[in-house]
């Protein structure tokens, strides 16, 4: 199964494994799975960072590479998605989770969240 994963999964499977669900560190593990990181992950945790947000206190660029060394694949973002993402119901207003869902929508991928309002959409969406 292809997973996506939000920046609050990633940051979590990063820098802090404990916060992970059993559920969550399941999937992360679970060798048949593959594993995504969005250019939108990236790009979120990089301005949340500069904003000062004390739950996205990492170096963008860090994480990247690490994650990139620990099996998962980059996910671009495509004019698809943007155009998918402007089709989704205003259920979430933050435009990095838009684009996340319909990232998954698009390219068949199950997204992992914590985050319950990203959960309400219909779709590949899983919350752990």
């Amino acid at each position: 199964m292809k997973l996506l994963a939000d920046s609050h999964i990633l940051l979590w499977a990063a820098a802090s494994p404990g916060k992970l669900s059993a559920s969550a560190h399941a999937l992360l593990s679970d060798p048949e799975n593959e594993l995504y990181f969005s250019a939108a992950n990236i790009w979120e945790i990089a301005i949340k960072n500069a904003l000062g947000r004390a739950d996205f206190q990492i170096n963008a660029a860090s994480l990247q590479q690490g994650l990139l060394e620990n099996g998962y694949r980059e996910l671009p973002v495509l004019s698809a998605h943007g155009v998918a993402a402007a089709g989704l119901p205003p259920i979430h207003k933050d435009p990095f989770d838009r684009i996340l869902i319909a990232q998954a929508a698009t390219e068949q991928m199950l997204l992992l969240t914590s985050d319950l309002t990203i959960a309400k959409y219909q779709g590949p969406v899983r919350l752990v």
